[in-house]
């Protein structure tokens, strides 16, 4: 088979470009690539292993492997910063070889069998603390390459994408075995008789055993995608996308900075064009307002006087804006870790913020960011000490952020709302955002500004991955960007009404307010737990291990 005749270079390019290909936003069946992805990896691995080869020498194709697969799948984020972009690439691909790395000590150590069970196992391990650390990039997590087509993982409602991480490998390692044996096969004296036409009859039937884990669970999908109806009471939602350009427009300072009133007064001018009498919801995009609102003060200031004034002639509609606001301490001993200093202000956190206006005489409630950008809005606490004393120009330190996740009260003209307020960032993170379902939201609100990233796969991508976040909750989403994609999905992760590319505009739609809460939702993550639980056991036992047990070509023969 030709695979196997492949230089290292020639399968580590190989696998990255099926992995590229698979990922969204390429449209079905290229999905599938994703369940062949693996194989060259796994070969060249297997192959170099066998004869021998210095350790550094896998690492090399390994980090050439991850390093492409990255480049070709995230390139986009350079648009915000190139240096940013070039980290992101460089450094998450670095840690992408941890898992791989463990799974060849492993192998090594506890012999074929084990090892290549330990790989699933170590890789999601991974991903789950990918989610939860301060160098969280959690974009190429393996079960969002799912996203572009929703209809296969219906069933993410019970596992979450994380599921999703576990069918690519299980399909990949099926793949794997079946084409060693075939190699094995092919090289014995078996296949120089009458046998050969017999083993070959043998290999295609085995190979229904892979297509049939493709299948099946996609078949089940569709099954549970008939099944599933709309659940819980319509009410009719705005999304509104301004279209400010973020590098030229929206900030004070920029080429062509547009004054905050006009940009407060773009915004109401275009709800207004698309509000009727039965709208209940307003979403307006991240940092819609962008001035720094101090949150005590915050009712003296005039633009928020403007919009209380537009809801007194609306009622029964409530407002989701983003903004940047300010929060103070009384002193270091009450102010947060993030908190900063000046000496006319004392200490305060600077927050990316949802707030929402219920009526136009509710107080208004406060969502601050809690998943924040790495090396942009989050800055690990080691480096702000080391930066701390070095004047950058500019301000030094994370955002303020909460650790709860806070579901909106409900307007009083519609008890069934409970708004789930999701920044940006945040629509990446399943377990995070099924826990607004836990604390009793019915729809998903998600207010980002993608225009950072101009027209490439990166806003396309964002949009795609709330696909999955709908049906892990089974609750509808509005979206609204600021540039980018607004719109809305269905409780199964059908996209709908959605808006142009790099044009103002708004959408209205139906949505319904579910109360019933997914096997996901209720219970969470438990495969990444799990997996971290046997990845210890796994690493435990491989390097309790006297000696090592080197991985000849015969035993890997016998074993496999």
């Amino acid at each position: 088979m030709f695979i196997f005749k492949l230089r290292p270079a020639v399968l580590a390019l190989l696998s990255a470009v099926l992995l590229w290909a698979g990922w969204p936003v390429h449209p079905s069946p290229l999905p599938l690539l994703l369940f062949v992805g693996w194989v060259p990896y796994l070969l060249m691995e297997y192959q170099l292993t066998k004869r021998g080869v210095r350790k550094r020498t896998v690492f090399g194709y390994t980090y050439l492997t991850l390093l492409l697969w990255n480049a070709f799948t995230t390139w986009w984020v350079s648009y915000s910063t190139v240096g940013g972009g070039i980290a992101a690439v460089v450094l998450n691909a670095l840690l992408m070889c941890l898992p791989l790395m463990a799974f060849r000590q492993t192998k090594k150590r506890l012999g074929i069998r084990l090892g290549y069970l330990s790989l699933p196992v170590y890789w999601i391990a991974f991903e789950q603390l990918h989610l939860h650390w301060d160098l969280t990039w959690p974009w190429l997590t393996l079960g969002n390459g799912f996203a572009s087509v929703p209809q296969w993982v219906q069933w993410y409602e019970y596992t979450g994408f994380l599921g999703g991480s576990l069918w690519v490998w299980v399909v990949n390692l099926a793949l794997l075995r079946l084409l060693l044996v075939f190699e094995l096969k092919v090289k014995s004296e078996e296949l120089q008789s009458e046998a050969a036409q017999s083993f070959l009859s043998t290999f295609n039937i085995k190979l229904s055993t892979p297509v049939l884990m493709v299948a099946l669970p996609i078949a089940l999908s569709y099954a549970i995608g008939t099944l599933y109806q709309e659940k819980g009471p319509a009410t009719e939602v705005v999304v509104v996308q301004p279209n400010i350009d973020p590098f030229e427009e929206k900030f004070s300072g920029t080429a062509r900075f547009i004054p905050y009133d006009e940009q407060l007064s773009r915004l109401l001018s275009r709800t207004e064009q698309y509000l009727t009498p039965q709208t209940r919801l307003v979403l307006w995009p991240e940092t819609a307002l962008e001035e720094a609102f101090w949150e005590n003060t915050i009712e003296t200031q005039p633009k928020i006087q403007r919009i209380r004034q537009w809801l007194a002639q609306h009622p029964g509609v409530a407002l989701l804006t983003g903004m940047t606001s300010v929060a103070g301490y009384p002193n270091k001993a009450m102010a947060s870790p993030t908190a900063r200093y000046r000496d006319d202000l004392g200490y305060y956190d600077v927050f990316n913020t949802g707030a929402y206006f219920a009526s136009a005489t509710a107080p208004i409630e406060f969502y601050h960011k809690s998943r924040l950008v790495p090396g942009v809005e989050k800055i690990p606490p080691l480096l702000t000490s080391l930066i701390s004393h070095i004047d950058l120009g500019g301000t030094v330190g994370s955002y303020g952020s909460q650790d709860q996740r806070a579901v909106y009260s409900a307007p009083p003209a519609l008890p069934t709302l409970r708004l789930a307020p999701i920044i940006c960032y945040e629509s990446v993170y399943g377990d995070f955002v099924a826990a607004y379902a836990r604390n009793g939201a019915t729809l998903l609100g998600i207010i980002t500004n993608d225009g950072w990233w101009s027209d490439s796969p990166g806003y396309r991508q964002h949009l795609a991955y709330g696909a999955l976040r709908a049906i892990e909750t089974r609750r509808d989403i509005a979206r609204s960007a600021n540039t980018g994609i607004s719109g809305f999905i269905d409780q199964k992760g059908t996209i709908s009404h959605r808006t142009g590319w790099w044009v103002g505009a708004a959408s209205r739609a139906i949505v319904h307010l579910n109360d019933e809460l997914t096997f996901y939702a209720r219970f969470g993550d438990l495969i990444g737990p799990v997996t971290q639980a046997l990845a210890v056991l796994f690493l435990l036992a491989a390097f309790w291990v006297s000696r090592p047990k080197p991985i000849k070509a015969r035993m890997a023969d016998k074993e496999l």
